[in-house]
């Protein structure tokens, strides 16, 4: 494949990749999970790093601030409340958690269906410079949402496997 024929698949390859990244955290939102503790600090820590920039932001795009922090609220309270109805257990002799699976569902259709309606607007065609500058509080609000969400979840779900573990051993 010729070197100049990349740029014109780039807008493939990442939607191909944004796809791919969606049906693995879609698919986790199902069933019995193994508990993965590496992969739950790295999401936290992830987590916290995307709540840095969109604290950034809300700090320095014009108008976004209220949706950042409605976002997070709304995101924290659910995933409080998705806390609640996740199961952790011992399941074939390792821990494991079963997740409710319409609030993370929930919202990632959310802004997967933000995410398409700015995109069937234009909003993103003129490159990343510009939507920053036109970035929504809609959008911003449903990302924190989803940021306030995952964090509290992930970090309650450590806690509550540590507590399985401390039972058990």
């Amino acid at each position: 494949m010729p070197a100049a024929a990349l740029p014109a698949l780039t807008p493939y390859l990442v939607t191909a990749g944004i796809g791919w990244i969606m049906y693995r955290r879609i698919r986790r939102s199902f069933g019995r999970q193994p508990w993965q503790p590496k992969r739950t600090v790295f999401r936290l820590v992830l987590m916290v790093l995307l709540l840095g920039m969109l604290l950034f932001g809300a700090a320095f795009l014009p108008g976004v601030a209220a949706g950042v922090a409605t976002g997070l609220a709304g995101g924290s309270l659910l995933g409080g409340f998705a806390l609640r109805h996740t199961r952790v257990e011992w399941h074939e002799g390792l821990p494991t958690y079963v997740p409710n699976p319409w609030f993370g569902g929930i919202l990632t259709l959310l802004l997967v269906g933000r995410l398409a309606w700015r995109w069937s607007q234009g909003a993103f065609a003129d490159g990343a410079a510009a939507s920053a500058q036109q970035a929504s509080p809609l959008t911003m609000g449903f990302a924190a949402a989803l940021v306030g969400y995952f964090l509290l979840l992930n970090a309650g779900l450590w806690w509550r496997m540590r507590r399985l573990h401390a039972t058990v051993g």
